[in-house]
């Protein structure tokens, strides 16, 4: 969910928010749907690709959604670039509640093409946890996941680059 923080001198200060729980239950089903389609001969396999939520094994997604949001976030540049605040930073492993991103956009950027950059980086963060996952537990499926936030990256950045600004449509003498 977005929200308007701040507009002045014709920009605008979103935050993007990405709820950690809304996160991990998309990537539990995934993970769910991918070890519920294993053979019934598979059963370790199928119980380690659904074990994704566990205790111990979802610090791994954590840590891989850490690392992804700071993807997304060096992907929105040109919107989020920030001037460094803490002069020491650590890897210090924290369970965030919320996930968030603040952009600044033109004033006219529209709700709809926000809208669809807070689903496309939903989206692309649930693929790259369930990729990673799955190079560990079932590496067979895992490119197929792969492919998919790759896409997702895809449709992300091709939203940032359509439609900045209102359109204008010359008129044609018929």
């Amino acid at each position: 969910m977005s929200c308007d923080f701040e507009k002045k001198e014709g920009v605008r200060t979103v935050v993007l928010t990405f709820k950690r729980d809304q996160l991990l239950y998309d990537i539990k089903n995934c993970a769910y749907a991918e070890g519920h389609v294993l053979s019934e001969a598979a059963e370790h396999n199928r119980h380690m690709v659904i074990d994704i939520g566990e205790t111990g094994n979802v610090d791994r997604v954590t840590r891989v959604l850490d690392l992804e949001i700071a993807k997304v976030r060096e992907m929105l540049y040109p919107y989020a670039k920030r001037e460094i605040d803490k002069s020491a930073l650590d890897n210090t492993f924290k369970e965030r509640k919320i996930y968030g991103i603040i952009i600044k956009v033109p004033e006219q950027f529209s709700q709809t093409t926000l809208t669809l950059l807070e689903r496309l980086i939903h989206e692309y963060l649930v693929c790259r946890a369930v990729q990673d996952w799955l190079s560990i537990t079932n590496t067979g499926k895992a490119e197929v996941w792969n492919t998919k936030a790759s896409e997702a990256e895809s449709r992300l950045k091709a939203a940032l680059t359509s439609r900045m600004t209102r359109m204008r449509i010359k008129p044609h003498w018929f």
